[in-house]
C-alpha cells in the first residue's frame, strides 16, 4: 500500500470529522440564538413596564433626594391645608343630608321646613366663607412642593388644574355650584306655599255684607292671624335670600285679583264707557249715581281692608314696602278705572244737567277725601294722587264754567221763537226747577264749596251772596224773555195764553220753594196778578165773543110768523157755529200744561158758552130740528159741546178724539127732549 495514499485517506477522515463537529457546533449555536431570541422577545414588555414605572419610582424616592429642611417643613404645610379642606367636605356632606327634607312639601310642617332651610343657609354661608380659604391653603402647599421639588411635576400639574377649576367656580358667585340648586328649589317651594296660603284664604267680599250704600263698619282684616304669621315667616326666609320683589309680585297678583272679583258683582262695565258712546248726560245719568256708591264701597270696604292687610303682612319690612304693595293692588284692582270714568264725564259736552252731575261727582270725592288722603297719600300712590287732583280740578272748573254761563244762555234763548202752541217754553220750566235744585239743601252747600275753591284758585275772595245773586239774576232774565216772547205772536189771544201759562207757572211752582223764598212774596204775587190779568184779556178777546151770536133779539116779539123766526134762528146758529169752529180749530192746538189752570180755564169757557147755548137750543131748537137740514144748524149737542170745550188745551199726549156731530134727525141730547119743551115762538 502506498504510504502516500494512506496519508491522504487519513487527512480526508480528519476533515470529515471536523465538518461534523463544525456542523454540530453551528447547530448548537443556532439553537442558543433561537433561545436567546425568544428570551429577548419576552424581556421586551417587561423592560417597557420597568421603563413606565421608573418615573413613579423616581418620584417615590425623590423626597429621599430632596433637601432635608424641605422634607421636614412639608408635613406642616400639608396639615394646614388638609384641615380646612376636610371641614368643607364635611359640610358638603351635611348639605346633601338636608336634600330630602327640603324637597318635601312645606305645608306639612312649615316651622320645621323653615328651620331646615335656615340650616342650609348657614351651611352655604360656611362654604362660601371657607371654600376660598381651603383652596388658598391647597394652592400654597402645591406652590411649596413645586418650589422645593418635593413632588412629581405631573402630579402637581393635575392638582393645579383641579384647584384652578375650583377657584373659577368660587369666583363665579353662583350659589348653585355649592348646593347643586337645592336652595333655589327650596325657595321656589316656599314661594308656592306663599301663593297657596294667599289664594286659599282670599275670598271675594260678598255684596250682601255689608249692603251697598249703607254706612257699615269697615271690613276686618280678610286673613286669619295664623295665616298672616305663616306669611311673615315665609317672607323672612325669602327676603333673606333676595326674593322680596317676587313675594310682592305674588301678593299683588292674588290680592288685586280678589278685589276685582269682589267688584265684578257690581257690574262695573259702565266704567269703560267713552265720550263717543253716549249722546247726552241723561243717557248716563243713572251711572253717575251708581259710580258714587260703588266708589264709596270700594274705598271703605275693599281698599281699606287691603290697606290694613298690607300693613299686617309687611309691617316688619318697612312703610315704603307695604305702601308700595298697596299702591300696586289699588291700581291693578280698579281705582284708576273709577277716576277715569269721572274724567270722561268732565270731557262730555256742556249742558245744564252736567253741572248737577259734576256736583254729584264732587260730593262723592269730597265725602271720601279723608279716606283718599289716608289710603293713597303715600309716595307710592303718586299716580292715583295725580289722577285724583286732575279729576277734582276738572270737576270744579267745569262746574264753575257752566254755572256762570247759565245767565248768558238764558239771554241767548230770548231770541228763540216761543212755542207755537202757547205752552210754557221748556227754558222756563227747566230753569226754575234747575235753580231750585241749585239752592236746595242737596246742592247749595256743594256748589258754594265749589265756587269758593274756584275763586281761591283765581285769588279772588268769595262773596257770601254771590250764589243767590246769580240765581236771582237768572230768574229775572227769564221774566225778560217772557216779555219778548209775548210780543213775538201776531195773535193777541195766543200772547195772552203764553203769559197765563208762564206767570201761573212762576207763581204756583215757585211758591214755597227756595227760588220763591229768594224772589220774595211780592214778586210771586205780581205773577199771580199778571196771570189773572192775561186770563181776563184772553176770555174777552176770544170765548166771551161767542154768546153774542146767540142773541134773542127780534125773536120774542117777532111777528113775522114761524118761518121768519126759523130763518133768523138758522142764521144766528150758523154764525155761532162758524165762529165756534174757527175758534176751536185755532185753539185746539194750543196747550195749557198746568192741570189746575187748564181745568179752571175750560170750566170758565164752559160757564161762558154752554148756559147760553143750552138755553138757546132749548128755546129755539124745535124751530130747526124738523128741518131737513137741521144738522147744518143744530150742529152740536150740549153734551158734545161741553166735552169739546173740556178737551181744550190738553198736552198732545193726553188728547183724544173730537165730539162733533150727531146723526141727522136725532134729538139734541142735552138730557131734555126738546120736542116736548114749550117753545117761546107763537
Amino acid at each position: 500500500m502506498d504510504p502516500s495514499g494512506i496519508g491522504n485517506d487519513c487527512k480526508n477522515e480528519f476533515c470529515i470529522d471536523n465538518l461534523i463537529a463544525a456542523r454540530k457546533s453551528l447547530k448548537l449555536s443556532l439553537e442558543k440564538s433561537k433561545t436567546l431570541g425568544l428570551a429577548l422577545e419576552k424581556a421586551g414588555p417587561r423592560l417597557e413596564e420597568i421603563n413606565q414605572r421608573l418615573p413613579s419610582l423616581e418620584a417615590a424616592v425623590r423626597p429621599i433626594r430632596a433637601d432635608k429642611d424641605a422634607l421636614v417643613a412639608v408635613g406642616g404645610h400639608i396639615n394646614r391645608a388638609v384641615g380646612p379642606a376636610a371641614a368643607v367636605l364635611k359640610v358638603f356632606d351635611a348639605v346633601h343630608g338636608l336634600e330630602k327634607s327640603l324637597l318635601s312639601d312645606p305645608r306639612n310642617d312649615l316651622p320645621g321646613y323653615l328651620s331646615v332651610l335656615k340650616r342650609l343657609e348657614e351651611a352655604l354661608k360656611f362654604l362660601g366663607d371657607n371654600c376660598g380659604l381651603a383652596i388658598q391653603w391647597l394652592e400654597d402647599i402645591i406652590e411649596y412642593l413645586e418650589d422645593n421639588r418635593v413632588a412629581d411635576g405631573r402630579y402637581l400639574l393635575n392638582m393645579k388644574t383641579s384647584l384652578k377649576g375650583l377657584r373659577e367656580l368660587q369666583n363665579d358667585g353662583e350659589r348653585v355650584h355649592l348646593d347643586g340648586g337645592l336652595l333655589d328649589a327650596a325657595l321656589d317651594k316656599l314661594e308656592n306655599e306663599f301663593r297657596r296660603l294667599l289664594m286659599e284664604h282670599s275670598v271675594p267680599l260678598p255684596m250682601s255684607s255689608p249692603p251697598l250704600g249703607e254706612q257699615a263698619c269697615i271690613a276686618p282684616s280678610p286673613l286669619p292671624v295664623t295665616v298672616i304669621q305663616k306669611l311673615q315667616a315665609i317672607l323672612g326666609r325669602l327676603i333673606a335670600n333676595n326674593r322680596l320683589e317676587k313675594c310682592i309680585a305674588i301678593y299683588v297678583e292674588v290680592r288685586s285679583s280678589n278685589v276685582r272679583a269682589s267688584l265684578k258683582a257690581l257690574d262695573l262695565d259702565y266704567l269703560e264707557i267713552s265720550v263717543s258712546e253716549f249722546n247726552d248726560m241723561q243717557s248716563i245719568e243713572g251711572y253717575i249715581g251708581q259710580w258714587g256708591k260703588h266708589l264709596e264701597f270700594a274705598v271703605k270696604h275693599l281698599f281699606e281692608a287691603e290697606f290694613k292687610l298690607c300693613n299686617d303682612v309687611f309691617e316688619r319690612i318697612g312703610l315704603d314696602v307695604w305702601m308700595g304693595c298697596f299702591a300696586k293692588i289699588a291700581a291693578q284692582a280698579g281705582i284708576l278705572a273709577f277716576l277715569q270714568f269721572g274724567k270722561t264725564i268732565t270731557e262730555s259736552k256742556k249742558e245744564p244737567i252736567k253741572l248737577l252731575k259734576l256736583l254729584d261727582i264732587f260730593a262723592s270725592l269730597n265725602k271720601l277725601r279723608l279716606d283718599f288722603n289716608r289710603l293713597f297719600g303715600g309716595a307710592a300712590c303718586i299716580e292715583i294722587q295725580n289722577l285724583t287732583r286732575d279729576l277734582i280740578k276738572r270737576v270744579i272748573d267745569g262746574a264753575a264754567e257752566i254755572f256762570w254761563e247759565i245767565f248768558v244762555q238764558v239771554e241767548l234763548q230770548r231770541q228763540s221763537p216761543p212755542p207755537q202752541d202757547g205752552s210754557i217754553p221748556k227754558l222756563v220750566s227747566s230753569i226754575t226747577d234747575y235753580c231750585n235744585k241749585l239752592l236746595g239743601d242737596d246742592y247749595r252747600p256743594i256748589l258754594t264749596q265749589v265756587l269758593v275753591i274756584h275763586q281761591s284758585w283765581k285769588h279772588k275772595k268769595f262773596q257770601e251772596m254771590i250764589l243767590v245773586n246769580e240765581v236771582s239774576k237768572i230768574i229775572k232774565a227769564v221774566d225778560l224773555n217772557l216779555d219778548t216772547w209775548m210780543k213775538a205772536y201776531s195773535d193777541t189771544t195766543l200772547s195772552c195764553l203764553i203769559a197765563m201759562n208762564c206767570h201761573w207757572h212762576l207763581y204756583k211752582d215757585l211758591k214755597g220753594t227756595k227760588v220763591g223764598e229768594l224772589m220774595g212774596d211780592s214778586w210771586l204775587k205780581e205773577h199771580e196778578q199778571y196771570k189773572e190779568y192775561y186770563s181776563a184779556v184772553f176770555f174777552r178777546e176770544s170765548w166771551a165773543k161767542l154768546p153774542v151770536h146767540l142773541s134773542r133779539e127780534g125773536l120774542i116779539m117777532f111777528s113775522g110768523g114761524r118761518a121768519s123766526a126759523r130763518d133768523l134762528v138758522k142764521k144766528r146758529l150758523k154764525t155761532f157755529n162758524e165762529a165756534f169752529d174757527e175758534m176751536y180749530r185755532k185753539q185746539s192746538g194750543w196747550v195749557i200744561p198746568e192741570r189746575d189752570l187748564r181745568e179752571k180755564t175750560c170750566q170758565l169757557i164752559v160757564q161762558t158758552v154752554l148756559p147760553v147755548y143750552r138755553s138757546y137750543m132749548q128755546t129755539y131748537g124745535p124751530l130747526v130740528e124738523q128741518d131737513a137740514s137741521s144738522s147744518k144748524y143744530a150742529k152740536y149737542t150740549v153734551q158734545g159741546l161741553e166735552q169739546m170745550l173740556l178737551s181744550l188745551f190738553l198736552p198732545r199726549r193726553e188728547r183724544y178724539g173730537s165730539f162733533k156731530g150727531r146723526p141727522t134727525g136725532s134729538k139734541i141730547d142735552n138730557g131734555v127732549d126738546l120736542r116736548r119743551t114749550a117753545s117761546a115762538v107763537a
